[in-house]
């Protein structure tokens, strides 16, 4: 049975760990790897209909734009690894979305890069990290 790691990337420093880290455990292991991107997007509940055209148009733009400054050139990277990769971009709630990519695509594992500061809005809203090692349905590497 192929095993497969699902990475969250955002094209940070500690993003291009986890996806460092996720290559090496695939080389390893011989897992295939998801790079995934998640867009955060808060819904609005009344919108003109002239809004959520606008809206919709924005959401395509910035679906274009990640794709080709954030997951392209993290797969260009990758193309002399020897692994199979696959992307996910989605919109959504970044821990909820990676764990329904985890899901979906069958995934072992989910890596992601520790990022951002330990302070009170961490520890009042709870971070990412946290959020998905509550939730995952699968065992969650965090790297440092």
């Amino acid at each position: 049975m192929s095993q497969k790691i699902v990475v969250g990337y955002d094209g940070s420093d500690s993003a291009k760990a986890a996806l460092a880290f996720a290559v090496d455990q695939a080389k390893t292991q011989g897992s295939s790897i998801v790079v995934a991107h998640i867009l955060e997007w808060s819904p609005y509940s009344f919108l003109t209909p002239t809004e959520i055209e606008e809206r919709h148009k924005r959401r395509g733009e910035e679906l274009d734009r990640a794709e080709a400054a954030i997951l392209a050139p993290a797969v260009a990277g990758l193309q002399d690894s020897g692994l199979a990769i696959e992307t996910a971009l989605k919109y959504g709630n970044i821990a909820t979305t990676l764990g329904d990519i985890a899901k979906e695509s069958g995934a072992d594992q989910i890596v992601i890069g520790r990022n951002g500061e330990p302070g009170l809005s961490s520890r009042v809203f709870g971070s990412v990290a946290i959020s998905l090692a509550q939730s995952a349905p699968v065992p969650v590497t965090i790297v440092p």
